[in-house]
């Protein structure tokens, strides 16, 4: 994946704000309409994007383009398949509370890396933001919105998806080092989660 190559900037738009149509692409990148379709044209014959009728009231439907899955090979995975062999024969080898135990250490050593940056900062808002900027990092595609209510975490990508899948411990991890870091004066709540099926995940902060 090479964020200054157009192609690949059109695959992370779709990645980041889901599936669009070409004119709405073709606005985002300020680019004309032929050249937008070009794009898309290469992209869909590739197999990285698909597209689907978008039927919104009378008249001719618009065409929305979206991700396949081949193109979520092109996002880092951390090695998927390779790390659901090495969970499932830590499993069956060792049992389940083995399998608890290599999660509870993960998520311990996820707690401290993130606390070192995140506790020294004042607020729910900037500990957010720091921990928005640090998912990032790791290849998560984070990003942090503010609603009525509080605060929605959004992960776009997620690198350990299939390992995730295969052991929702991690996910529950996730939750529990987010509420670590902001405090008890907020709950987290998961709204979308990429492991069940959902484009991304989404957690929603607010205030208890």
């Amino acid at each position: 994946m090479n964020p200054n190559k157009t192609q690949d900037k059109i695959l992370i738009y779709l990645k980041m704000n889901g599936p669009k149509t070409a004119p709405a692409l073709a606005k985002a990148f300020g680019m004309t309409g032929e050249g937008m379709r070009l794009h898309l044209v290469k992209l869909e014959e590739e197999g990285f994007i698909q597209s689907a009728p978008l039927v919104k009231g009378v008249g001719r439907p618009s065409i929305e383009y979206s991700l396949t899955n081949k193109s979520l090979q092109r996002f880092p995975n951390n090695h998927a398949s390779l790390t659901v062999q090495l969970l499932k024969n830590i499993k069956q080898v060792l049992g389940q509370e083995a399998l608890d135990t290599l999660v509870k250490s993960k998520r311990e050593a996820d707690y401290a890396r993130y606390a070192e940056e995140i506790e020294p900062i004042e607020g729910v808002e900037g500990k957010l933001k720091k921990f928005t900027e640090a998912r990032t990092r790791e290849g998560y595609m984070a990003e942090l919105q503010q609603d009525e209510t509080g605060w929605l975490f959004i992960e776009n990508h997620c690198p350990i998806c299939s390992a995730a899948a295969s052991c929702d411990g991690f996910c529950q991890s996730e939750i529990d080092n987010i509420k670590r870091l902001i405090g008890d004066t907020m709950t987290v709540e998961r709204d979308d989660h990429a492991a069940s099926g959902d484009r991304r995940c989404v957690y929603r902060i607010k205030p208890i």
